[in-house]
């Protein structure tokens, strides 16, 4: 084996094994507390409801764009296109209320 092959095999090792060791090495004292915990359940409440709400609206803009496009072009297939895009904008919600639930969930969880 050449020297850098070796070098390369003790990173690994060393990135593999020794750092997470490393990281979970802490007092008893010094961990994180109940409030750490709620604190990033807070966050991750907050960001999981913002992002969803970013998500589902631009994918509802999307399809209701492509649908009126389609209706535009034909609209003699405006009955196909119609029920559809209902049908994706109910999944698209159902998805949006989903993160909220999670979300209220987490912040339920964050507070008590």
């Amino acid at each position: 084996m050449t020297p850098k092959k070796i070098a390369l095999a003790a990173l690994s090792f060393a990135a593999t094994f020794l750092v997470p060791l490393a990281a979970l090495a802490q007092d008893d004292k010094a961990g994180s507390n109940l409030f750490d915990v709620r604190a990033w359940a807070a966050l991750g409440a907050g960001l999981a409801i913002g992002l969803a709400v970013v998500g589902g609206g631009i994918g509802q803009g999307r399809a209701a764009a492509a649908a009126l496009e389609g209706i535009s072009r034909n609209p003699g297939a405006s009955a196909r296109i119609l029920t559809p895009m209902i049908l994706g904008l109910a999944l698209i919600e159902s998805l949006v209320l989903l993160a909220f639930v999670i979300a209220f969930l987490l912040r339920n969880f964050a507070v008590t």
